[in-house]
């Protein structure tokens, strides 16, 4: 086993390889404007780092979001890009699980990022494994918080509200998401397609007819 694994749904775009025993190298830029510029560079560093080639990738996984539209699409296209030119299967986890994986938690918790507008991309976990709600978007306030601790960027950025906890990944590093898609992969647990999960409409619109200018 081979995983390839990368995420573009938040601002850190990362990616990891991973032999089904531990992660052979990892590689993170924080930038939430360079997906696409980024992205393949960071598989690049990856691949060279752990001596493999792109060729001996046995497994794509990439992060299907929630997240907005355009970065988390970078990561998606270039999955199934690779699935098609590589001939191997391609996944998507979601990307609050892998912030989930690596925090880990072995009691209920909530993972929330930022997801723009004032507003947080959220699920809830029985443990780092097991997510048991969500995703779901909504304002700080809105969320269940329920004395459950709150990890995540999004809970960073409202810790007056969330209670976020200082000691857990802020996002889904690609080393978590590897190891997550690697264990999944070797129980048999079956994995989604690499679909990304919109929970909102993008920002960008086909524009309507033109109004007609009358005299």
């Amino acid at each position: 086993m081979l995983v390839l694994a990368f995420d573009t749904a938040t601002p850190a775009v990362t990616a990891a390889l991973h032999d089904g025993g531990r992660v052979l190298a990892e590689s993170t830029t924080i930038d939430a404007r360079r997906h696409g510029e980024l992205l393949v560079p960071t598989i690049e560093t990856v691949l060279r780092e752990s001596g493999a080639a792109l060729r001996d990738v046995t497994a794509i996984v990439a992060g299907s979001g929630p997240g907005p539209y355009t970065g988390l699409r970078v990561g998606l296209m270039t999955a199934q890009g690779l699935s098609t030119t590589l001939g191997v299967p391609a996944y998507g986890v979601c990307t609050l699980d892998a912030v989930a994986y690596g925090s880990g938690l072995g009691e209920p918790f909530l993972v929330a990022t930022d997801a723009r507008r004032k507003e947080v991309f959220w699920a809830r976990y029985a443990d780092m494994r097991t997510r048991l709600a969500g995703p779901f978007v909504d304002r700080p306030a809105e969320v269940p918080v329920q004395g459950m601790p709150v990890v995540g960027a999004g809970a960073a950025l409202y810790p007056e509200i969330l209670g976020h906890q200082g000691d857990a990944p802020l996002y889904p590093f690609a080393g978590s998401l590897a190891a997550l898609a690697a264990e999944r992969l070797a129980e048999g647990t079956p994995l989604d397609p690499p679909r990304p999960i919109y929970l909102r409409r993008p920002d960008a619109v086909v524009p309507g007819a033109p109004k007609r200018v009358t005299a």
